[in-house]
């Protein structure tokens, strides 16, 4: 039905909490580059109106720290855009810290803990290889 796929990979070592929190910043993100991913509102039987969501499914997959790295590598060299959450984001409080901390570190060095892309299936199924379904 789609030829993209929209694919977030977590480390695979992450509290339930972080993993909700790094999995909703890094959606945010892919809505962000692809607006029109996002369908018609909602609306039950008696008319209430909910938000809309998007249309295109998302796989949840998880990998280990270095699997992620070789993934985040792999995305550069694709040049695919992603969303990407590292560890040190958590100690942060808002955007403009988040953005401080992120720019310290490169992507040798960054303690990725999260990872979004939408291309190609082909593409993102060579890029995230390694990683497992998240369960």
């Amino acid at each position: 039905m789609f030829d993209t796929k929209i694919a977030i990979v977590l480390r695979n070592d992450l509290a339930p909490w972080q993993e909700l929190n790094v999995t909703a910043f890094l959606t945010s993100g892919i809505v962000a580059q692809y607006p029109t991913i996002i369908g018609e509102p909602y609306r039950d039987a008696t008319g209430n109106v909910y938000n809309r969501l998007s249309v295109q499914p998302m796989v949840v997959l998880s990998a280990g720290q270095d699997d992620l790295r070789t993934i985040h590598l792999r995305s550069l060299e694709r040049a695919v855009t992603t969303s990407i959450y590292v560890e040190e984001m958590f100690a942060t409080g808002h955007d403009v810290a988040n953005r401080e901390v992120f720019g310290r570190f490169s992507p040798d060095d960054a303690k990725v803990v999260g990872i979004a892309m939408r291309a190609d299936k082909k593409i993102v199924d060579k890029i995230t290889k390694g990683a497992r379904l998240h369960g």
